[in-house]
C-alpha cells in the first residue's frame, strides 16, 4: 500500500491533466512487466510495440523505462505535467532541462547505496544522457503510440471533461472517493492498493491527478516534487487498443434480457451511459461507428431512459432514472460490463 496523507489545502488545490510522456512510460512498464503475453486490450498494440522495440534502434534508450527505472525511481524522468495537456514534446523539453543539482539529490536519495550503472550517465553528465534518452522516447513514440494517439486523445479529453465536472459539482472529497475501485479516500489518507509499501505526508501542495489508458490498473504516484503530488489511475477507453474490437459488453451474454427487449446495440450504448458519455467517446468505447451510436442514442432520447446536458463545447449523455431502473431489472451486470 502507498499511504499519502494530504492536507485540507492540498485537496483544495486538486486538478487534472493528461500526459503523454506518463501514457508512454506507462506502455513501456506494461511490455516489460508482461514479457510473454500482455492481456486484452492491449494484446494486439502490444504485438506492434515490441516490432518498434527490436527494429527500429533509435527507440532503444527509451527501454530504461521497463528496465532499471521499473519500480521507485526518481521524478525527473517523467516529471508532473505543467499543463492541463502538453505535448510529448514539451515534457521532454522540461525533462532534458532539469537542474543537474536535482538529478544529483534525487539519485542519491533513491540509490542511498550507490546509483546504478545504468543511471551513472544521468549524474555524471546530465544533459547528454537525457537528450539521448528523450530522443529514444521520440522514437518510440512515433511508432508504437502516435498511431494511436488521436483516439488516445479523444478518450482522455473526455475522461478530463467528465472528472472537471465531477471536482467542480461535488468536489474534490467527492471526485477522490470515485477515482478508481484501487484508490481508497479515507481523509486524509489516499491509498494506493499496490504491493509497495510506502507512506509519507503532503503539506500545502498541489494534487494533480492523471488519468492513463496504459495504465491497466497500475497505479503510480510522485514523491519528489516540493510543490505537486501527481498520481496517475486508469482511465477508460482502453478498448481503443484492442483494433476496434470495442468492449466486452458488445458480446452480451446468451440471455440477454435486454438486448432481447431493445436490441444488441441500443443495450449496449444504454450500458455504456453507466457514466456520461459524449457520443465520440461511447463509439470509441464500443467500437461502434459515431453514426450508429448517434441513432441509438436518439431512441434512447425519445424513449426517455437517457437526457443529454451541453458542457461548454461538449455535449454529454446520461441515464434519467427510468434508464437505470431499466438496466436494475434487465441487466443486473451492467456496471460491471460496462467498466470493462
Amino acid at each position: 500500500m502507498i499511504r499519502i496523507e494530504l492536507d485540507e489545502v492540498t485537496v483544495a488545490r486538486t486538478r487534472i491533466a493528461t500526459s503523454p510522456l506518463w501514457e508512454t512510460v506507462c506502455s513501456l512498464l506494461l511490455l516489460s512487466r508482461n514479457p510473454t503475453d500482455v492481456p486484452w486490450p492491449y494484446t494486439a498494440w502490444a504485438e506492434r510495440a515490441r516490432r518498434v522495440l527490436a527494429t527500429v534502434p533509435a527507440a532503444a534508450p527509451a527501454r530504461l523505462y521497463g528496465g532499471q527505472l521499473d519500480g521507485s525511481s526518481p521524478d525527473f524522468f517523467d516529471g508532473v505535467p505543467t499543463s492541463p495537456a502538453p505535448t510529448l514534446e514539451e515534457e521532454l523539453e522540461r525533462v532534458c532541462a532539469t537542474d543537474p543539482q536535482v538529478i544529483a539529490e534525487q539519485l542519491a536519495k533513491h540509490y542511498p547505496d550507490g546509483v546504478p550503472p545504468a543511471l551513472v550517465p544521468f549524474r555524471d553528465t546530465p544533459g547528454p544522457a537525457l537528450r539521448r534518452l528523450a530522443d529514444g522516447v521520440l522514437a518510440y513514440w512515433e511508432g508504437a503510440i502516435a498511431p494511436y494517439w488521436p483516439a488516445m486523445r479523444a478518450a482522455l479529453e473526455e475522461e478530463v471533461l467528465l472528472r472537471a465536472r465531477a471536482l467542480a459539482a461535488d468536489g474534490p472529497d467527492a471526485l477522490l472517493a470515485d477515482l478508481h475501485a484501487r484508490v481508497r479516500w479515507e481523509p486524509p489518507i489516499l491509498t494506493l492498493v499496490k504491493p509497495l509499501e510506502h507512506t509519507f505526508t503532503v503539506r500545502n501542495q498541489r494534487l494533480v491527478l492523471i488519468p492513463l489508458i496504459f495504465s491497466r490498473g497500475a497505479l503510480t504516484c510522485t514523491s519528489d516534487h516540493p510543490d505537486v503530488i501527481a498520481v496517475s489511475y486508469q482511465a477508460r477507453g482502453a478498448a481503443l487498443l484492442a483494433g476496434g474490437t470495442g468492449m466486452r459488453v458488445a458480446t452480451p451474454p446468451v440471455d440477454d434480457r435486454l438486448a432481447a427487449l431493445i436490441g444488441r446495440g441500443r443495450a449496449a450504448v444504454l450500458r455504456g451511459l453507466t457514466r456520461p458519455s459524449t457520443t465520440a467517446g461511447l463509439a470509441l468505447a464500443l467500437g461502434l461507428a459515431p453514426s450508429t451510436v448517434s441513432e441509438h442514442l436518439s431512441g434512447l432520447l425519445a424513449a426517455g431512459v437517457a437526457h443529454r446536458r451541453r458542457i461548454g463545447r461538449r455535449v454529454l449523455y446520461g441515464l434519467e432514472p427510468s434508464g437505470r431502473a431499466l438496466l436494475s431489472l434487465l441487466d443486473s451486470g451492467a456496471d460491471d460490463r460496462a467498466a470493462g
